[in-house]
C-alpha cells in the first residue's frame, strides 16, 4: 500500500475557519432531516412527486456537474497549461438540442422513473440490467475521486488524516441523503452551486487584488505567457488538437446529458415537459459562466505564484494549488467559506450518485423481477441501498487514497472511467433512439465491444484520450447495428413511441 501523498500545511486553519466550515455542513444535514418528513413513498424518494420548480432542478444538474473535478481540476488545467480544455467545456451545449428534441419526450411520455427502464420497453430485461450495471459501476468509481479530492484539499491546508477526511464526508453525505431522498439532493445541491460558485468568485477576487496591477495585470501576463491559448490547430490526433477536442466532447458528453440516471432524474422530478426542457437548458448553458470563472481561476493562480515561487512547497501537485493559496492568502472566515465551497463541490455530485444508484437498484432490479413487493418494502429498500452506496463509495475513495502517486491526474483518469463505461451505455440509446432494426442481443452485444474497443485503443495504440467516447460510442452503435441483423429476435415488437421513427399512436 502506497503511503498517502505529504502534508503541506503552511498555516493553522484556525478556529474561525473551522466555525464557517462545519456550521454549512451542519446546514447541509439539517436539510437532509428536514426533507425526510416528505419521504412517504419510492414516488417522494426518487422523483420528488414530481413537484420540483424548472429552475431548481436545472441548478440541480448544474450541482452535479460542478464536482471537486471542476473545483480542483479547472484551476489546476489552467495553471499548468493553457485553456484548450476550455473550448471543450462549450462542446456540451450542442448536445442540449438533442436532448430537448429526441430524448425528454420518450423520458416524460413513457412515465420512467429510471432511464434504463426505456432500455426494457424498446430492447428486453437484458439490455435494461446492462444499461443499469454499466451505470452504478461507473458511478462507485466516480464517487471514489470526487470524495479523494477534497479530502486531499484538506489534507493539504490543515494536515488532517486523508482517509479521516473521507469518512466524515461520506458519512455526513450518505446521512442527509438516506434522510430527505432526492428533494433533499436538489434542494442541497442549490444551495451548494451558490456557495461553490461564491467561494471561486471571492478566491478571484482575492488573487486579483494580490497580483500588482489587479485583473488587467493577470491578463496581459497570462497573454504574453500563451496562458489563454485555447486551441492547437493540427491534425495530428496524438496531441490535443481542437478538433479533437471537439469530437471528444461531444460524443464524450452524451452520456452525462442522455444516459446518466442522476441528470434524467431531475428531467423527471419536473411537473410536465415544459419544464423539463428549461431544467435542461438550464445545466447545459451553465458550462459558459463556470467555465470562464474556473479557467480564470486557474490563470490568476499561476500569475500571483509566477511573483512568489518561495510559496510553493515542494512536491506539491498541479491539484493542491487551489487549497494551497485558501489557506495562505485567504482572511480568516473566508477560508473557511472557499473550503465549504470545496465540500459543497463534492457533495452536490457524490448526493446524486446515491439517491440514482438506489434508484436503478430498487427499480430496475427488486421492483423489476418483485412484481408484488409493497411500496413500503420498496422504500425501505431505497433507503438500505442509498446508504451502502455512500459506504461503499467512501471505502473506494478510501483505497484511491491508498494509490493516489500512481494518478498522475485526477481528471484525466476520470474522463477515462466516463468514457470506458459511459459512451457504450449512450451508445445503446442512441440504437434504440434513433433506429429501428436494433435489437436486445445486438445493443448488449455493441455495449460490450464498445468498452473492448476503448480498452484495445488505450492498451495497443497512442491515440489521444479524447478519441475514446468517439470509439466507444461509435463501435457500440455499429458493432450494436451489425449484430443486430446478424442475430434477428423472433417476433415483432410494438415500436410505438419507442424511436423517433415509429411516434405514438396517440400522438
Amino acid at each position: 500500500m502506497i503511503a498517502p501523498p505529504p502534508t503541506l500545511a503552511v498555516a493553522d486553519f484556525g478556529a474561525l475557519n473551522w466555525t464557517v466550515l462545519v456550521g454549512y455542513l451542519l446546514a447541509i444535514l439539517a436539510m437532509g432531516v428536514y426533507f425526510s418528513r416528505r419521504e412517504k413513498s419510492t414516488d417522494d424518494f426518487f422523483l420528488a412527486g414530481r413537484r420540483i420548480p424548472w429552475w431548481a432542478a436545472g441548478l440541480s444538474i448544474v450541482g452535479t456537474g460542478l464536482s471537486a473535478i471542476t473545483f480542483m481540476g479547472f484551476p489546476a488545467k489552467a495553471y499548468a497549461g493553457n485553456w484548450v480544455h476550455f473550448t471543450g467545456n462549450m462542446v456540451p451545449i450542442l448536445i442540449v438540442p438533442v436532448v430537448v428534441l429526441f430524448y425528454l419526450p420518450f423520458y416524460r411520455r413513457l412515465n420512467v422513473t429510471t432511464a434504463y427502464e426505456y432500455l426494457e420497453k424498446r430492447f428486453n430485461v437484458a439490455a435494461r440490467l446492462v444499461g443499469g450495471l454499466l451505470y452504478v459501476c461507473f458511478q462507485f468509481l466516480r464517487m471514489a475521486v470526487i470524495l479523494y479530492l477534497p479530502a486531499l484539499a484538506l489534507h493539504t491546508v490543515a494536515g488532517l488524516d486523508i482517509c479521516a477526511c473521507i469518512l466524515a464526508m461520506g458519512v455526513l453525505c450518505t446521512v442527509y441523503t438516506v434522510l430527505g431522498g432526492v428533494e433533499a439532493v436538489i434542494w442541497t445541491d442549490v444551495l451548494q452551486v451558490v456557495v461553490l460558485m461564491g467561494a471561486a468568485i471571492v478566491c478571484l477576487g482575492i488573487i486579483s487584488g494580490q497580483v500588482d496591477g489587479g485583473l488587467v495585470a493577470v491578463i496581459d501576463k497570462g497573454m504574453a505567457a500563451g496562458k489563454f491559448k485555447a486551441a492547437n490547430f493540427t491534425w495530428d490526433p496524438k496531441t490535443g488538437a481542437l478538433w479533437l477536442f471537439i469530437v471528444g466532447r461531444f460524443f464524450g458528453d452524451f452520456m452525462p446529458n442522455t444516459a446518466d440516471q442522476g441528470v434524467i432524474q431531475r428531467y423527471l422530478t419536473v411537473p410536465d415537459l415544459k419544464s423539463a426542457r428549461r431544467a435542461a437548458w438550464v445545466g447545459g448553458l451553465s458550462v459558459i459562466p463556470v467555465s470562464l470563472l474556473f479557467f480564470s481561476l486557474g490563470t490568476a493562480l499561476w500569475a500571483f505564484y509566477q511573483s512568489r515561487p518561495e510559496l510553493i512547497p515542494e512536491g506539491l501537485r498541479n491539484d493542491q494549488i487551489l487549497p494551497l493559496f485558501m489557506v495562505q492568502q485567504m482572511p480568516a472566515g473566508v477560508a473557511g467559506l472557499a473550503i465549504a465551497g470545496l465540500f459543497a463541490a463534492a457533495m452536490s455530485s457524490v448526493d446524486s450518485s446515491m439517491n440514482s444508484v438506489s434508484a436503478v437498484v430498487t427499480t430496475d432490479v427488486y421492483r423489476r423481477f418483485s412484481v408484488r413487493a409493497s411500496e413500503r418494502s420498496c422504500l425501505m429498500l431505497a433507503r438500505w441501498v442509498t446508504g451502502l452506496t455512500g459506504l461503499l463509495g467512501t471505502a473506494a475513495a478510501l483505497v484511491m487514497a491508498s494509490y493516489a502517486d500512481q494518478f498522475k491526474s485526477t481528471w484525466d483518469l476520470f474522463l477515462y472511467i466516463l468514457f470506458w463505461m459511459g459512451s457504450p451505455l449512450a451508445g445503446m440509446f442512441v440504437l434504440g433512439i434513433f433506429t429501428r432494426r436494433a435489437n436486445g442481443p445486438g445493443a448488449c452485444i455493441g455495449a460490450a465491444a464498445g468498452a473492448a474497443g476503448i480498452l484495445a485503443v488505450r492498451q495497443y495504440t497512442a491515440l489521444h484520450g479524447m478519441l475514446y467516447p468517439l470509439v466507444g460510442l461509435g463501435g457500440c452503435v455499429v458493432v450494436g447495428y451489425l449484430a443486430s441483423v446478424i442475430l434477428p429476435v423472433s417476433g415483432r415488437r410494438d415500436l410505438s413511441g419507442l424511436t423517433i421513427h415509429t411516434p405514438d399512436k396517440q400522438d
